[in-house]
């Protein structure tokens, strides 16, 4: 199966980025190479593009589209989170920008044998690094009902977060769930019809939140949002494309207290604390995709791009 992804506000990162040719550059969500491909197009021979994903099939793809390119390219399969230690295995101190896009790629969600979908009946997986011992299969049958209800309302922001924890945990007391399709049975059971017929498919947001648990999407985005700020050269940026409120609220947050560091009370006349700005915004309010990028990509649809400079 080939590995694609419809890469999301692809123009708007790459102007906010604001590419030195001669410069080394960080996609940490490598996945088919789309926005990769961007950034090695606005590069020289000298300059360099790390690409870093955890999946090993989005890794050999994207080589092989980036070859074209003659700029300087070093693919890593690894954990955006772990950039600091990546960095250091390379020998490289500062780097000029970084980019993540937090989508998950068109390939995971199409391909039956990962489990992303809700759409196809196929094993319960859901792992991003095919590598990774823990499966959505774990979190189905192995979290008590309060932890289902919390993920699920939590990641899933789900009205129905309770009734679907209470029927999954009463469904694998028969038998232990391993297909994606049973778990969308359960969930259509759970949520009642008159919820069904209006909004999304009742198992979208069960699925994202199991995703996100699976993966520890959140976790490793904090640690993150905080390691590329600190590795950035003064001048270099970060742009960030989040698609759920809860990862938009961590890069915000971020980049705000970078932005705004003082911790002096409100009431003082001058800043005291010796707290010094590291960033300034190159968004104001998050970049979002036009109605001609919905039409074409309607994935894109909650797609929110922020980036800020070193300052």
């Amino acid at each position: 199966m080939q590995f694609k992804h419809t890469s999301v506000l692809l123009n708007e990162t790459i102007k906010a980025l604001n590419i030195n040719p001669d410069g080394i550059y960080v996609d940490g969500t490598l996945g088919g190479g789309g926005h990769a491909s961007e950034i090695c197009r606005c590069l020289s021979e000298k300059g360099l593009l790390i690409g870093i994903d955890r999946d090993r099939d989005a890794i050999g793809a994207a080589s092989e589209r980036l070859k074209e390119f003659k700029c300087r390219k070093i693919f890593v399969q690894d954990n955006y989170s772990n950039i600091k230690d990546i960095l250091d295995r390379l020998k490289i101190a500062e780097i000029d920008g970084a980019m993540l896009d937090l989508g998950v790629s068109s390939f995971q969600l199409d391909n039956p044998e990962r489990g992303f979908s809700y759409m196809k009946d196929a094993p319960l997986d859901m792992r991003m690094n095919q590598d990774d011992s823990f499966s959505a299969e774990d979190v189905v049958n192995g979290y008590s009902t309060d932890e289902l209800r919390k993920i699920i309302k939590d990641y899933g922001e789900e009205k129905w977060a309770s009734r679907i924890a209470e029927f999954i945990v009463r469904e694998r007391s028969k038998n232990r769930i391993t297909s994606t399709g049973k778990l969308v049975d359960i969930i259509k059971a759970a949520v009642p019809a008159s919820a069904r017929r209006d909004g999304p498919h009742p198992a979208k947001r069960t699925f994202q939140a199991i995703r996100i648990e699976v993966n520890d999407e959140l976790g490793q985005l904090k640690k993150a949002a905080a390691d590329f700020i600190d590795v950035l050269k003064p001048g270099g940026r970060f742009a960030v494309i989040t698609f759920h409120s809860l990862e938009d609220r961590i890069i915000k947050e971020a980049f705000a207290r970078e932005i705004n560091p003082c911790t002096c009370p409100p009431g003082l006349p001058v800043c005291v604390c010796g707290c010094k700005p590291r960033l300034k915004k190159i968004t104001g309010k998050p970049v979002v995709a036009g109605e001609g990028e919905l039409t074409e990509n309607p994935r894109a649809r909650s797609a929110k791009l922020r980036a800020a400079e070193k300052i």
